[in-house]
């Protein structure tokens, strides 16, 4: 991670030291300019990402483990595997198994189920686990099937997407939550993500208006948040898997 980190921190600012000479010899960048030093924004911010989430994955629970942190317990090898499992599935239906609709180079409008394996495993392991399935399949994701370039925005939000229900069944004591608890946890989870932050990073980075992504988001969440409520409820039963994660 410090290696990655560190090539990004050196990328950035060989960058900034050749604008800010042009700027000096200049007074001004051309537009074509300003792109290229946005781009290399864009890169270093990747790679910074890319090496945070390295670090989440192979030395931070290891370091809770030794802990008996609040936020991860000691994970079995089985649930590691199942975990591994967890992150295929959401690669395979966000990528491959969902409608991706692209608007001005990017993609606008997903409508699909690749968020489901994300929040069960937030659900099931804690708000880390699930947030470290939703980063971590968001990335190989990209490198696997991308549209447009990589933001490490919409990483954010996917590693929202197993944070927020978990957090929400924190004070929730049942080893099953019933599918009104589930239904609320996760649909203010994809109400945040999915309706609010998802649109206004495609606005705000690609100034595609909320009117075009909006409606096709809210409803399809509509129909989504009902049935990953159905189907988390209908697997801990079917599975009789316990929630393993415990405040």
């Amino acid at each position: 991670m410090q290696k990655t980190l560190k090539y990004a921190k050196i990328y950035l600012a060989f960058g900034r030291v050749g604008i800010s000479r042009k700027v000096m010899k200049n007074g001004t960048l051309s537009s074509y300019e300003k792109s290229k030093f946005q781009d290399l924004r864009w890169a270093a911010a990747s790679a910074a990402t890319q090496g945070a989430l390295s670090y989440g994955v192979a030395v931070l629970p290891y370091h809770k483990m030794q802990e008996g942190g609040f936020f991860m317990k000691k994970f079995k090898t089985k649930e590691l595997v199942f975990l591994a499992l967890l992150v295929s599935l959401n690669i395979v239906l966000t990528r491959i198994a969902s409608i991706r609709i692209p608007i001005g180079g990017i993609e606008g409008i997903r409508i699909g189920f690749g968020g489901f394996p994300i929040i069960l495993a937030g659900i099931l392991y804690g708000p880390i686990a699930g947030g470290l399935v939703g980063a971590v399949g968001d990335i190989l994701g990209y490198f696997i099937n991308p549209i447009g370039p990589y933001m490490p925005h919409f990483t954010l939000t996917a590693a929202l997407t197993g944070i927020i229900p978990a957090i929400i069944l924190i004070p929730n004591k049942k080893p099953i939550p019933s599918f009104v608890e589930l239904l609320i946890a996760i649909g203010i989870g994809q109400i945040i993500t999915s309706i609010i932050l998802v649109p206004y990073f495609i606005q705000l980075l690609f100034k595609v208006s909320l009117t075009i992504t909006l409606p096709p988001r809210i409803i399809s969440q509509l129909i989504q948040i009902p049935l990953y409520a159905s189907f988390t409820e209908l697997i801990l039963k079917k599975l009789n898997l316990e929630i393993q994660y415990k405040a």
